[in-house]
């Protein structure tokens, strides 16, 4: 019983964690806002020599970067999706168990892949932006 409140409590933190970052990318008046003061940052003074790349110039979705951006997102909305729908497809299966070891041990086997699947992906979106942001365009 102790394992499933802490699978809970993971799940839980995972779920504060990862809905945030999924509001922003919609197109919600607080992202407009974000967006706005970026412009207004990046056009301020400009303490760089004239004709030279600035951090505020930004690929908009077009080359290489923008690309693999909008790739790597929507496959982790899709392996998110999946995961979901497996989690629910575990817990169905625990609750459908009646205490037979061997369901037992497929519905937990079941949940904690999706969450690992879950993290991995999550995991693997850092690492890709991250090495996008630092890449020499």
């Amino acid at each position: 019983m102790n394992r499933i409140k802490l699978l809970l409590t993971v799940m839980y933190a995972l779920a504060l964690t990862v809905v945030p970052g999924a509001m922003m990318l919609t197109a919600s008046p607080a992202f407009a806002q974000n967006s706005e003061i970026q412009e207004s940052l990046c056009s301020g003074a400009n303490l760089e020599a004239p004709g030279s790349t600035t951090p505020c110039e930004t690929d908009n979705g077009t080359g290489v970067n923008g690309i693999v951006n909008t790739v790597i997102t929507v496959f982790s909305w899709v392996v998110g999706v999946v995961s979901v729908i497996m989690i629910i497809v575990g817990g169905f299966k625990y609750v459908t168990s009646g205490g037979e070891s061997s369901g037992v041990t497929s519905a937990k086997n079941t949940i904690l892949y999706a969450i690992v699947g879950l993290i991995i992906v999550a995991v693997a979106q850092i690492v890709v932006k991250f090495v996008l942001s630092n890449v020499n365009k």
